[in-house]
C-alpha cells in the first residue's frame, strides 16, 4: 500500500479544523502523515494543530508549516514539497472524510490509467443539507468539461474541486508543475486540466461532507449564480484574477 500524505491548507480556520484533524486520527489505515499549512491565520488556527498533533501523536504523524503568504495554490505546493508520501491528498480544512479514506485512495489509484481522483461532495450545515446544491455539483463535474472541453472530456477529463478532496501520485503532480501559483481561483480545475494528461481523473463513488457556510451566507440562489457565472467565464478563458472578486473568503 502507497504512503499516503494529507496536506491542508489553512487560514483563519480554528472553528472547523479541530474536527478535521480529531477525524483523521480515527482513518484505518492512517496516513503516513498529516501536514497543515497556514497562510498567517490571526485566530488559533495553529494553536489547534499544535495541540491536536501533540495530543495525537502516537496515531497522527503531523506537523504544521508556515507559508509566507496566504494563497491556497501557495500553501498546497508548500506542502507537498515538504511531503514524504507517494500520494498527495489535498483536503479542505472544513471537509470530513471517511475512516477507510487511505483504503479508497490506494484502491482508485492502484488502476495505472488514473491519474487523479476526487469524491462526491454532499454540502452540509448544522441545520440543513443542501440537497441541490450539492447535486449539482456532482453534475458539474461531467457536464463543465462536457460543455468547454469535449475533446479532453472523451479522454476522461473531470472537473474536481478542493472540497471533493483531490488526490494524485507524488510524481504525476511535480511532473505537471502543480498547482498554479498564480491563480487564485479555480486552481483545483486548472490542475485536473494538467493530470489528465497522465491519465484519466476519476469521481470516486463515495460521499465527503463539506461545510455549508459560503451557501449560508449568501443564500442558496445566489450562490448557485455566483457558482454557474465563474465556471461559465472560466470555461471560456476569463483570467482567474478578474474571476476571485466574486468569490470572497467566508469565515
Amino acid at each position: 500500500m502507497s504512503q499516503v500524505s494529507i496536506i491542508i491548507p489553512t487560514l483563519n480556520e480554528a472553528t472547523n479544523l479541530g474536527r478535521t484533524l480529531r477525524q483523521l486520527t480515527l482513518l484505518n489505515p492512517p496516513p503516513s502523515e498529516v501536514i497543515v499549512v497556514d497562510g498567517g491565520s490571526q485566530d488559533q488556527t495553529v494553536t489547534v494543530a499544535k495541540q491536536i498533533f501533540e495530543s495525537f501523536n502516537q496515531t497522527l504523524n503531523g506537523q504544521v508549516l508556515l507559508s509566507q503568504q496566504p494563497g491556497r495554490s501557495l500553501q498546497m505546493n508548500y506542502g507537498a514539497s515538504a511531503a514524504t508520501g507517494d500520494i498527495l491528498c489535498f483536503l479542505h480544512a472544513d471537509t470530513w472524510v471517511p475512516d477507510d479514506l487511505i483504503t479508497v485512495i490506494n484502491k482508485t489509484l492502484a488502476e495505472p490509467t488514473v491519474a487523479c481522483g476526487g469524491f462526491i461532495s454532499l454540502m452540509s450545515g448544522s441545520q440543513t443539507t443542501r440537497w441541490g446544491i450539492s447535486l449539482h455539483n456532482y453534475l458539474k463535474t461531467y457536464y463543465a468539461p462536457l460543455l468547454f472541453k469535449p475533446h479532453l472530456f472523451f479522454r476522461g477529463l473531470r472537473l474536481l474541486f478542493g472540497d471533493q478532496v483531490m488526490f494524485c501520485r507524488r510524481i504525476d503532480f511535480w511532473d505537471c508543475g502543480g498547482f498554479d501559483e498564480a491563480l487564485p481561483i479555480m486552481e483545483d480545475g486548472d490542475l485536473c486540466l494538467k493530470l489528465v494528461k497522465k491519465g484519466r481523473i476519476y469521481l470516486v463513488n463515495r460521499i465527503v461532507q463539506s461545510s455549508d457556510r459560503r451557501v449560508a451566507k449568501w443564500g442558496s440562489f445566489k450562490a448557485t449564480g455566483i457558482y454557474l457565472y465563474i465556471g461559465f467565464l472560466w470555461g471560456i478563458g476569463v483570467n482567474a484574477n478578474y474571476l476571485k472578486q466574486f468569490y470572497q473568503d467566508i469565515r
